[in-house]
């Protein structure tokens, strides 16, 4: 048993009895000192739950710049460092080179190093290429696939899909869902094309889907996108800030998540709507004013905890900004955790005033304490 004493929870100071995985008591205790394998200080330390990244890219990304523009896979130990400790997989872009079933294997080895993994169905393309038959399938019979995406729309690099492709798409997710216990939410590319959400708004107002089968992404990739996403969000929508991002691109008029984050809540959307996600593996181009690439950049995992630590500095509550990448996430996927309660699986963090990690549980299993990276890189 793991003893994490002297945490602040929830403003409280109290100790947290980590055994088997799960989170076992919160409270001050008694305990034969026999049962107690490792005891960690936390004194001065804020416990959160570890971060739930609802929009990653495994075996990489990009590609729309040629073969040698494509990004690399990322290792487990990628999101361990960044205090990740749950994982959403998808394909964007390139859904004939990148497989499905490349994907599977990818985060059934981060499964295996401590990493609690699931991925989407599909990708950028309508029709979507699947692993088994059909996405509903895909959905059903394969553990980790809890939903479709990222399928693009209002974006050139999209297969252009109409409104009933979409609808169609998106109740055979539904309903697999329903039958498997999951949401089968759709994740939903928003590129900067001109008709933002007009698509998915068509949907919802002709058919008899729920607005919260949908979990449209990158609102803040500029103005005019983010004042779209506001307006589906009052209508009872959720929307995804994404995390990762260049100089380049603010300059272009992307809002970074955190003052995204800060916006909506300031515009009256409420926090459980919003989650924030970093896109990690996805390439962030850079070209010159003819148009030519300078340099291809990659999406890190650590630009989730950057995203929570620039919406505290506006004004956000750490607790709020905490639950867009923990517990919102969980909630818009139908998944567990994010969380700390007894009984729910031990993924703990440990951070300081400065919001920079101490320690880190995946899993109940220590992978860093007080700094120090407890396994091989």
């Amino acid at each position: 048993m793991i003893v994490l004493k002297n945490v602040t929870l929830a403003g409280e100071l109290t100790d947290v009895w980590v055994g088997g995985g799960k989170i076992l008591a919160i409270g001050s205790y008694t305990m034969d000192d026999r049962l107690i394998t490792q005891t960690i200080d936390g004194s001065g330390k804020h416990l959160i739950p570890g971060l739930l990244d609802g929009h990653v890219h495994p075996i990489g990304g990009g590609g729309e710049g040629g073969f040698s523009t494509r990004t690399s896979p990322l290792s487990a130990t990628d999101f361990l460092e960044a205090g990740v400790t749950t994982v959403v997989g998808l394909l964007g872009t390139d859904g004939w080179t990148r497989t499905g079933i490349d994907l599977l294997a990818h985060v059934r080895g981060y499964t295996s190093q401590g990493i609690r993994s699931f991925l989407l169905s599909g990708s950028y393309a309508v029709p979507p290429v699947s692993i088994t038959k059909s996405i509903a399938e895909d959905i059903l019979l394969i553990n980790e696939v809890i939903g479709i995406g990222e399928i693009a729309i209002n974006d050139h690099r999209s297969t252009q899909p109409t409104v009933h492709e979409v609808a169609r798409l998106a109740s055979q997710a539904r309903i697999a869902g329903l039958l498997k216990g999951v949401r089968g939410t759709m994740n939903v590319h928003i590129g900067d094309g001109k008709h933002a959400l007009d698509l998915l708004e068509e949907v919802v107002e002709t058919t008899d889907l729920p607005i919260t089968q949908f979990l449209p992404t990158h609102i803040n990739r500029s103005e005019r996108i983010f004042d779209a996403g506001l307006r589906w969000a009052k209508q009872g929508g959720r929307i995804d800030f994404t995390t990762c991002t260049t100089e380049a691109f603010i300059e272009e008029g992307e809002i970074p998540a955190g003052q995204a984050l800060q916006r909506a809540l300031a515009a009256g959307i409420p926090l459980p709507q919003i989650t924030m996600s970093s896109d990690a593996g996805a390439s962030l181009p850079a070209f010159d004013e003819s148009g030519k690439l300078l340099r291809l950049e990659t999406g890190k995992p650590t630009s989730i905890l950057d995203a929570v630590r620039d919406a505290v500095k506006h004004g956000v509550q750490l607790k709020d900004a905490i639950r867009t990448v923990t517990s919102n996430v969980a909630e818009a996927y139908g998944i567990s955790g994010g969380l700390i309660q007894e009984g729910e699986r031990a993924d703990l963090l440990l951070i300081d005033d400065a919001l920079q990690i101490d320690t880190i549980l995946a899993e109940g299993r220590a992978i860093m304490i007080q700094k120090k990276w407890l396994l091989p890189k």
